[in-house]
């Protein structure tokens, strides 16, 4: 699992739009990834539309913003489509960026327990360093807290 000041765990993955998007394409300027559990759900369409609103601010600082789930390219869209959202949505089908920053966890809802994505956000420096890391995200305030985060690199 990664930690502040290690090297962010290179990845190339497929986006909304058909394009794809790898973190060493992206060195030189700051980055924000933000994990999330499931497209279209209460907390992540609430955090997804807190990124895009402000998205401007951070594409300001230099920043590039990232969402990543498990969800396919064509949910990514759906979902995009369906709430206005100008982040670009990264799809990790397989699970490995997942795997690799961490985020993959066993979960425990109403006494049932699975395997799914722990809502986390990594801000990754310039030089490809982690800068900060938010784990177990409760959605309100985080964007807010994030893009203070991103004003004090």
């Amino acid at each position: 699992m990664p930690d502040v000041d290690d090297i962010a765990p290179d990845f190339t993955l497929p986006r909304d739009g058909g394009n794809t998007v790898s973190l060493s394409d992206l060195r030189g300027q700051a980055v924000v990834l933000f994990f999330y559990p499931r497209d279209d759900t209460p907390g992540c369409t609430k955090e997804s539309i807190g990124f895009s609103e402000r998205l401007r601010e951070f594409a300001d600082l230099g920043v590039e913003v990232l969402g990543i789930s498990k969800d396919s390219v064509a949910s990514h869209e759906k979902f995009a489509a369906k709430h206005a959202l100008s982040t670009a949505l990264l799809s990790d089908e397989n699970g490995s960026t997942c795997e690799d920053y961490g985020v993959w966890k066993e979960k425990n809802m109403y006494g049932k327990k699975f395997m799914g994505i722990e809502r986390s956000t990594f801000l990754i420096g310039a030089d490809g360093r982690i800068r900060a890391i938010w784990r177990k995200v409760k959605v309100p305030g985080h964007v807010e807290e994030v893009l203070s985060a991103v004003r004090g690199l």
